[in-house]
């Protein structure tokens, strides 16, 4: 019971602290937007400065319209793939590709001479 509660007020605290580094990351992205856009749009293009919450309007919008939000997985696509073409190598396959990733980056598929 006792490891339980442990393990959930562990887990609130971790929850707490990613709210809060959310939480900050976000209000100093919108801090450096606003900046920026202060800084050079009026006095390059005659707009109106922003206000906080405008710039983090625009940020939104700005992600929303150029990056979306999918999340990055990290390539578990593309090393489930990997995994896929390694298990149908044969041995020799396998050793040449090895070979190959010696040889140093961009190197892949260039013939390896033998001394």
């Amino acid at each position: 019971m006792k490891k339980e509660m442990d393990m959930n007020s562990n887990r609130a605290a971790k929850v707490a602290k990613v709210v809060v580094i959310a939480a900050v990351a976000i209000t100093a992205v919108g801090f450096v937007v606003m900046s920026l856009w202060n800084a050079l749009m009026p006095e390059l293009f005659g707009l109106h400065r922003l206000t906080f919450w405008q710039a983090l309007g625009l940020l939104l919008l700005a992600k929303l319209l150029f990056g979306g939000f999918h999340r990055h997985s990290g390539g578990g696509r593309w090393r489930r793939h990997m995994r896929e073409r390694w298990e149908q190598m044969t041995p020799e396959e396998r050793e040449r590709f090895r070979q190959g990733m010696r040889c140093g980056p961009g190197r892949i598929g260039r013939r390896v001479v033998e001394p």
